[in-house]
């Protein structure tokens, strides 16, 4: 597998999970409120932020590119961050949690979606 390889599929997996996070909010909106689409989206937009810091990450262990201080210190406190938006996207805003956490889901069917890609196009190579 090379290098190229491994940014093709990153790339298709943020084209994914942008389409996700698209069409999981218009279906939301669709199935109840504004409101409600928007903890979807900013579930998903917190979903495929984390997902890039994780591959900043993975590029780091893998001696890809080195980081910056400012960048060490999201990735070390990610979780703590995306835990302080849920609480203010859920408290302030008035969304429930259920949209923000179905939004959340939207990197991780981006990753589905993109095994599902290889395991469907790699058949036929």
């Amino acid at each position: 597998m090379s290098i190229d390889f491994y940014e093709r599929a990153l790339r298709r997996v943020r084209f994914l999970a942008m389409a996700v996070a698209l069409t999981g909010t218009v279906a939301v909106l669709l199935a109840y409120d504004l409101r409600t689409a928007t903890g979807f989206m900013l579930g998903a937009a917190l979903s495929i932020l984390n997902f890039r810091g994780l591959s900043m990450l993975v590029n780091v262990i893998g001696g890809a590119s080195k980081p910056g201080p400012l960048a060490a210190v999201l990735i070390a406190l990610r979780y703590l961050l995306i835990g302080c938006a849920i609480y203010v996207i859920v408290r302030f805003l008035g969304v429930t949690p259920a949209a923000v956490v179905w939004g959340l889901l939207a990197a991780f069917a981006a990753v589905i979606l993109e095994i599902l890609y290889e395991l469907i196009f790699r058949i036929h190579e």
